[in-house]
């Protein structure tokens, strides 16, 4: 990052359940399972994390001028989420649960 290098993360579904929000958790924490922290100085910021699963993912797929951020003209996909992974404290975002997810401009899931 320092030399500019926009990086992504990924799951590795479906060896794992695919949970973007524990993939930020782990990005800006780097805690282990058993609470070991692993690389502390290679964390992400929260917003760094989200980039990484949004802007900076569409641009590594040569897709950044149809995906990655909410601009006019650009797919409509998005999550609303129950908290925001800015603002609760860095523990809690693997706690954070997706709401609705809207494809293309279409609700395609919707919690009960």
């Amino acid at each position: 990052m320092e030399k500019g290098v926009r990086i992504t993360t990924h799951t590795d579904a479906p060896v794992a359940l695919p949970n973007l929000m524990m993939i930020v958790h782990t990005a800006v924490n780097r805690t282990s399972r058993s609470g070991s922290v692993i690389g502390a100085e290679e964390r992400l910021t929260p917003y760094e994390a989200l980039q990484s699963i949004t802007s900076w993912a569409a641009y590594q797929f040569f897709e950044e001028n149809k995906k990655g951020t909410l601009t006019e003209g650009k797919l409509a996909d998005m999550v609303v989420l129950d908290h925001n992974p800015l603002k609760v404290e860095v523990t809690a975002i693997k706690d954070i649960r997706v709401l609705e997810t809207i494809k293309e401009g279409k609700s395609v899931y919707k919690m009960h």
